[in-house]
């Protein structure tokens, strides 16, 4: 059956129902109502005369058609951002689009960064793509994104990945933990407590199990949650500890809402990298934003930890 009358909107919405494996979520990326988004992936079933996505239980699942379907729209896809970031070429640094991939601990820092930089491109707009580590891959492998910040860098994919800026993690807990103050409390030690840790696929929770992993220890996990901001407020609850950046904890430590445990060869130190794919052609826009994350992401990091270290170092000399 021709497909003469198939539009680039019906593929870009099974695109992301195709991503996502659900309605809601494609709906809310694409910022449109869930019946919107069934209803252009229906008609673009009636338009291929098979269908593309199947239902089992609550669970959506792509048919044959649908996965062969999903191939060629991502080639469509990539073609057009292809001319977009050619006719941007064209039009120079003056104006553009930006799509930015973010793991969910760079929220708290890239928007700042992202506002000066467009200060001094008022015709580029931009767009926040926010979630865990393994949503972010995804979008990078599928092109949907420019540039993404991540604290690990895919290993598997071909990608140009630049570090801009160290990277802390620390051991979170209420201000009243019996730990909190000790000096160099032993990771078997730490074993001991309750951790609130990260969904699966987060980066965050990845480098705390392989902490564990790497000292043979039993991870005590008491609860999951899908977000630091979930996590901080257990951890001030006395719901447990925690594994987080440091760079999403700096409210909480000024105003001794949290307290960083002085656990044995921690703080693990990584590093922000920004990323794109090794193939990807960056338009000028995308290129600059880069740039700029390289020359300015540590300091203004540098600046956003330093209220922490003061903090830290008025505490010990009080003692």
């Amino acid at each position: 059956m021709p497909m003469r009358h198939v539009t680039l909107r019906q593929l870009r919405v099974f695109e992301a129902v195709a991503r996502h494996l659900s309605f809601s979520r494609a709906a809310a990326e694409l910022h449109l109502t869930q019946p919107a988004v069934s209803m252009q992936v229906k008609s673009l079933e009636g338009e291929a005369g098979l269908p593309l996505v199947e239902q089992i239980g609550k669970k959506i699942h792509l048919t044959e058609a649908g996965r062969e379907l999903q191939a060629r729209a991502h080639a469509i896809d990539r073609e057009l951002r292809a001319a977009e970031e050619a006719l941007g070429a064209m039009r120079g640094l003056t104006q553009g689009r930006l799509t930015i991939g973010l793991v969910s601990t760079a929220k708290y820092f890239v928007p700042e960064l992202l506002g000066r930089f467009l200060k001094t491109h008022p015709g580029v707009t931009a767009k926040l793509e926010v979630d865990n580590r393994e949503a972010i891959i995804g979008l990078l492998a599928a092109n949907a994104i420019d540039l993404a910040i991540m604290g690990r860098p895919p290993q598997n994919m071909e990608t140009v990945a630049e570090d801009f800026a160290p990277h802390p993690h620390v051991i979170i807990a209420s201000p009243d933990h019996p730990l909190a103050g000790k000096r160099r409390v032993p990771l078997e030690r730490l074993a001991q407590e309750t951790f609130v840790i990260r969904e699966s696929g987060s980066g965050t929770r990845g480098l705390l199990e392989r902490l564990f992993a790497e000292h043979r220890l039993a991870l005590n996990v008491g609860m999951e949650m899908a977000s630091n901001e979930t996590i901080k407020q257990a951890v001030i609850a006395g719901m447990g500890v925690s594994l987080l950046s440091l760079h999403t904890v700096g409210l909480e430590l000024a105003t001794r809402r949290l307290a960083i445990l002085e656990v044995a060869g921690l703080p693990i130190v990584r590093k922000w990298y920004v990323v794109h794919l090794a193939r990807k052609r960056l338009a000028p826009v995308a290129a600059a934003l880069k740039v700029f994350l390289l020359a300015e992401g540590g300091g203004h990091l540098a600046a956003l930890e330093a209220p922490v270290h003061e903090g830290k170092a008025r505490g010990r000399r009080a003692l």
